[in-house]
């Protein structure tokens, strides 16, 4: 079993990161949270045009790529905050048998999930279990597997995208707190991905199970998906399960680069895949910038019979 244990950070560093952390011990995360999705979807004129404003000139927004260019177009903050993007902007990579970023974000960890655990931050980790709410079984799929986690800062594209092409199995949502996921919490809050409020959607494809979870944040408690619309708020109190495995209107199917849901404000997705499903390419390191439809891995021979072995050895 995988202990978490603390590694010493310089010690300054470490000091800054528990006084910037430990005092959302104390926030209402819920109410904060409730305000800022009431305030983020006023109408007035005047009101979210000085939202968006203040948000471009603080973040240093490039509306270039937007599908809609004119800041005071959009009627409220949400709508720009979750702009659409023009359709050749985030081009998919070329390779069948790639997996490509869901997000535009930094890669905050990757790597294999060894004995149930996923690295947080270094000397940090958390279980798959608690992460997928609990269940022994669908934490048993991604046994030996692969995760990366991707940070989304409030200046990224905020749509979530299918990494590759997948059947819709289950969804499900998971009340929790509202930590923050900037890289000060994460290297000091224990096992704060598996502590928030979340949804986790569980798709079949041609790497097996796949898992794609939408952590929640301090203001980012609002997480739509394609399928369902939005998923909470509502909070809810108790873990609660779709099942999409025999719809009378037929399965889900989502293809690769296909929009998935939405943060409605940002935050962070994971990703996993079992063991033997896919590799992560070489530059899928922490640190790493990464846009949605980039290639970041690719799918086992082994796994998929359509994918020729040489190109998954190569490009592995």
């Amino acid at each position: 079993m995988k202990h978490e244990h603390k590694t010493p950070l310089e010690p300054w560093a470490a000091v800054m990161d528990y006084l910037k952390s430990l005092p959302q011990y104390l926030l209402p995360h819920h109410a904060l949270t409730g305000l800022g999705y009431r305030a983020t979807r006023i109408r007035h004129r005047a009101f979210k045009n000085f939202l968006i404003d203040t948000f471009m000139r603080l973040y240093s927004i490039d509306l270039s790529e937007a599908r809609e260019q004119d800041p005071h177009a959009y009627p409220d903050f949400n709508s720009f905050f979750t702009r659409a993007l023009r359709p050749d902007a985030r081009p998919l990579a070329a390779e069948p048998d790639a997996v490509v970023s869901p997000v535009d974000g930094v890669v905050s960890q990757a790597g294999e999930i060894e004995e149930g655990q996923i690295l947080q931050a270094k000397g940090r980790y958390f279980s798959v279990r608690q992460l997928l709410g609990g269940s022994e079984e669908r934490a048993a799929r991604f046994a030996g597997g692969r995760f990366v986690t991707l940070y989304l800062s409030p200046r990224d594209y905020h749509r979530i995208h299918m990494p590759c092409t997948g059947t819709l199995q289950e969804m499900i949502h998971i009340p929790g707190r509202l930590f923050g996921v900037g890289a000060h919490t994460t290297r000091v809050i224990p096992g704060v991905f598996a502590r928030n409020e979340r949804v986790a959607a569980i798709f079949d494809t041609a790497a097996g199970p796949m898992a794609l979870i939408m952590v929640g944040a301090m203001f980012v408690s609002c997480i739509e998906t394609v399928w369902a619309g939005v998923v909470t708020p509502p909070r809810g109190h108790e873990v609660a399960v779709s099942d999409y495995r025999e719809l009378p209107t037929g399965p889900v199917v989502l293809e690769r680069g296909q929009e998935a849901g939405r943060f409605n404000m940002g935050s962070t997705v994971i990703v996993l895949f079992p063991q033997h499903g896919i590799e992560w390419l070489p530059g899928v390191r922490p640190g790493a910038r990464v846009r949605m439809g980039q290639g970041i891995g690719v799918i086992r021979a082994d796994t998929d019979p359509n994918v020729p072995a040489e190109t998954a050895r190569e490009r592995a």
